[in-house]
């Protein structure tokens, strides 16, 4: 398979591009009941035939959910006969990044990230989810994006609306603790429930959904399910600005000295000035900064 086939032109089905990055800018789903084209051979991988060859081509330990909240956050990884053992008593067991181990995956998720037009700091991911009749995902949202190919049996998403949150930088699930730092920033009390208001989709095999950044979503399997999902969880303006500022500002050995006595009373006021001297130099190469400086510091191409 060449790389001009795997496109996110081809992932979508005949929708045109235009179509699709409407709703990725106005964070809505998109729903696709069957796959066509060069992308069905996502559906035919030897590593996706059946969980048995899954389980049976996995070359490391497999990720299985643990008693009660659905969820990667409450989970192990466990060989695979204990992981086969568990999905047979109903745990979802997911499998990261195949993509290290199936050429084809690989050159799928390059793609999407290329025709994504991504930050070369983004995370892109592969995830495989093998999930037993009647169970499912707990409710949560994400900070990535997400492209679910269903590859075989059924399954129930749900997705709504995140009004608590714009853009949330880290994932949160329902009934687990919060990150700080995300909840500094909530736009309402911390969310307690899956929101009433939800979408209902049904995907069966060669269906793809698209799931945005910081949507509410839950599943349940009709079926013994398996899914391949690509997620990419791409730098916000602030990581941006943050990282290329640091590679900057790692050049200067007065802004790679220790932070030193800043909880020391009786030299904190000598410290406060140092760092003041440094905030000043800071502001006026602030003045002149651009967004070209900052691109052209992260966004450089590692192939050059």
């Amino acid at each position: 398979m060449s790389m001009d086939q795997a496109s996110l032109e081809s992932l979508i089905s005949g929708l045109s591009l235009e179509t699709f990055f409407k709703c990725y800018r106005s964070s809505e789903p998109l729903f696709i009941p069957a796959i066509n084209g060069p992308s069905n051979e996502l559906m035919n991988l030897p590593l996706l035939d059946s969980l048995e060859s899954l389980i049976s081509l996995w070359p490391e330990k497999i990720n299985s959910y643990l008693p009660g909240i659905a969820d990667e956050v409450n989970s192990q990884s466990f060989v695979k006969e204990e992981a086969l053992e568990l999905f047979k008593k109903g745990r979802g067991l997911f499998f990261d990044d195949p993509n290290r181990f199936d050429v084809v995956i690989e050159t799928w998720l390059k793609a999407l990230h290329r025709d994504l037009g991504l930050s070369h700091l983004t995370y892109s991911r592969s995830l495989i989810y093998a999930i037993a009749k009647g169970k499912g995902t707990a409710a949560h949202f994400d900070q990535n994006i997400n492209f679910v190919l269903q590859v075989s049996g059924t399954k129930k998403w749900w997705l709504a609306k995140n009004d608590m949150v714009s853009n949330p930088m880290t994932r949160y699930t329902i009934g687990t603790p919060m990150d700080l730092e995300l909840e500094s920033y909530l736009e309402g009390p911390k969310p307690l429930e899956f929101p009433e208001n939800a979408q209902e989709f049904e995907l069966a095999p060669g269906s793809l959904l698209f799931v945005p950044r910081g949507v509410w979503h839950k599943t349940e399997a009709l079926s013994d399910a398996i899914s391949l999902n690509f997620t990419f969880s791409s730098p916000t303006w602030i990581d941006l600005l943050t990282s290329s500022l640091r590679a900057r500002l790692a050049q200067s050995s007065s802004w790679r000295e220790n932070a030193s006595f800043v909880n020391d009373p009786l030299h904190c006021f000598e410290a406060e000035q140092e760092f003041d001297q440094l905030l000043a130099q800071l502001k006026t190469e602030f003045v002149s900064l651009r967004a070209s400086d900052i691109l052209g510091a992260t966004e450089y191409n590692p192939e050059e």
